[in-house]
């Protein structure tokens, strides 16, 4: 007994100095935790840390992570209690209080033998779900859950350059879907994230166009600037994503 009671000691002399510098000097506290952000995972050696669209690059000092198999390159949905700023080379010290993966992919070439695959049924997407941030396009919708197979979702570009950047400055992309007939009326929220980096984004493209058959409003097509919009990092939810059957 004595000894645990000395081990105690030793771990609340450790922590105290990090925790005293989140009270005193960053303005952070043990109460304080984030909405929900997104982020990208980056594995380094045997243990990783997030880079957040909004916060930077955040050290977990978790010790309760064990159960959780990082992926490099995979885009996550998270909330956190940040503890200190410039910790370690890192942006931020943090305690993961929720982690969720979310299904990340890249961008496909739709071609006419693709075309059947990617399908291009319709998807109940609200206004504001749609943003792109940390070189990503994050989409949030309504699934109509299927019964058997998961449902496909693609962020496709045409295989022809000219028509992909277009003489109107934007990227012109498409959202497919295919339910593959397989649908229950059972609502849920899904969550997708496509990497950009496969395109040519430079300082001269003026945003994406987006096509989408939507559920209300038919097939459309969204805008979104990067000039006019420095942080279009939508706010998410507390959402509920552990039902979503997607590939």
């Amino acid at each position: 007994m004595r000894k645990l009671h000395w081990l105690f000691m030793a771990v609340c002399l450790a922590v105290m100095p990090l925790l005293q510098s989140c009270d005193d000097n960053d303005g952070y506290s043990i109460g304080d935790f984030t909405p929900p952000l997104w982020a990208t995972v980056r594995v380094t050696g045997n243990a990783f840390y997030l880079d957040c669209d909004v916060w930077g690059t955040l050290w977990p000092v978790n010790t309760n992570l064990g159960w959780y198999e990082p992926v490099d390159g995979k885009r996550v949905i998270t909330v956190f209690n940040p503890l200190s700023d410039e910790y370690a080379g890192y942006d931020h010290a943090v305690k993961i209080l929720r982690l969720n993966d979310v299904l990340t992919k890249e961008v496909e070439t739709l071609t006419p033998e693709t075309e059947e695959e990617f399908g291009n049924d319709p998807v109940l997407i609200y206004q504001g779900d749609i943003g792109i941030s940390g070189g990503y396009m994050n989409i949030l919708f309504l699934q109509n859950l299927p019964s058997e197979n998961k449902h496909r979702i693609s962020l496709v570009r045409p295989q022809d350059d000219a028509e992909l950047y277009g003489d109107d400055g934007y990227i012109h992309l498409e959202l497919r879907y295919n339910d593959y007939d397989d649908v229950t009326g059972l609502r849920k929220y899904g969550a997708v994230s496509y990497n950009l980096n496969s395109l040519d984004i430079t300082s001269e493209t003026k945003g994406i166009k987006l096509k989408i058959n939507s559920e209300v409003n038919g097939e459309v097509e969204l805008s979104f600037d990067f000039a006019s919009t420095a942080d279009n990092t939508k706010d998410v939810q507390d959402l509920d994503l552990s039902e979503m059957r997607l590939k």
